[in-house]
């Protein structure tokens, strides 16, 4: 892909912006910024990467690594340090193929799909961290979406920044038994990727998930989760979301995930503890995988 792209990282306990990608062997440069620097020029810019670099690149302290380098720690895109601050939410059955194959109509007043709260920012995992969820669930999901990100700015108005992808894990199973239980079955960790891409969120986005299984693939299949692959658009989705103040309260940052195709569970796969998940969203040139551990709390006193 040839979107600009964006990351941010910490490098020796600092806050450093980066333009493109982490590559193998190829040296970086690295912006230092002051936390939530980057989250307000997309308030306070066009979004764009050059309004971006004149933002926080010009006049910045500046550090050279490469991707291996072990003071390098990778952040979810625009997450501000402060627990709280963020949230991740998201929307429910927005596939065509779940609407047989249409799209909404044109014009007329719009129903929206049904939405989700994930959890807060600080709860979002990265690529290789472990993916935990409640001990004995009924039947897991692996759900490669798009993530959309947007920051509020001081009056709580919410900026589009750019979007990146996820694997929204959750227990389908739950949520099968009783649609009730939807909460419930959300409370799984979530993995983003760290890359930001600039630009309107995409069209078109298909790629490839592998569940790996001591060591060897046990399940595998194809997803699309662009916007032309959903029954809603995305614009109206969006438009409702931010309809209600509690998610325009002023300098959170939101992280929208759109909803996912068909998956594993659908084709009678079962996710077991210690199941690796790899996405590979091929149209992107994006790959992460994350390991499942089922987590068995401590009894309240």
């Amino acid at each position: 892909m040839s979107l600009p792209i964006l990351f941010e990282a910490t490098y020796r306990g600092e806050r450093h912006v980066g333009f493109g990608r982490l590559e193998a062997g190829t040296p970086q440069t690295l912006y230092r910024v002051a936390d939530g620097q980057l989250a307000a020029a997309f308030a306070t810019t066009d979004g764009s990467e050059a309004a971006l670099r004149a933002a926080v690149a010009e006049g910045a302290e500046t550090v050279t690594v490469t991707a291996d380098d072990p003071e390098v720690r990778l952040l979810p895109p625009l997450l501000p340090t402060a627990g709280g601050t963020a949230l991740l939410s998201g929307f429910m059955g927005t596939h065509r193929k779940k609407w047989g194959g249409q799209s909404a109509p044109e014009g007329g007043e719009f129903t929206p799909p049904k939405w989700f709260f994930k959890g807060f920012g600080d709860w979002i995992r990265l690529p290789g961290e472990t993916l935990n969820v409640p001990a004995d669930p009924v039947a897991l999901i692996e759900e490669p979406e798009v993530a959309l990100v947007y920051v509020n700015d001081a009056d709580g108005t919410p900026h589009y920044a750019g979007y990146t992808f996820g694997n929204d894990l959750c227990d389908i199973g739950l949520h099968r038994k009783d649609p009730g239980y939807n909460p419930y079955c959300k409370l799984c960790d979530t993995a983003l990727a760290p890359w930001l891409f600039l630009g309107e969120p995409p069209r078109s986005v298909t790629g490839r998930v592998t569940i790996e299984r001591d060591g060897a693939a046990a399940w595998e299949g194809n997803f699309d989760c662009g916007g032309d692959a959903l029954y809603f658009r995305v614009r109206d989705m969006v438009e409702h979301l931010f309809s209600f103040p509690a998610v325009r309260r002023p300098g959170m940052v939101n992280y929208v995930l759109l909803g996912a195709d068909e998956a594993s569970f659908h084709d009678g796969f079962r996710i077991a503890d210690g199941d690796r998940i790899a996405i590979d969203v091929k149209s992107h040139g994006v790959a992460f995988e994350n390991t499942v551990r089922y987590v068995s709390p401590a009894p309240l006193p």
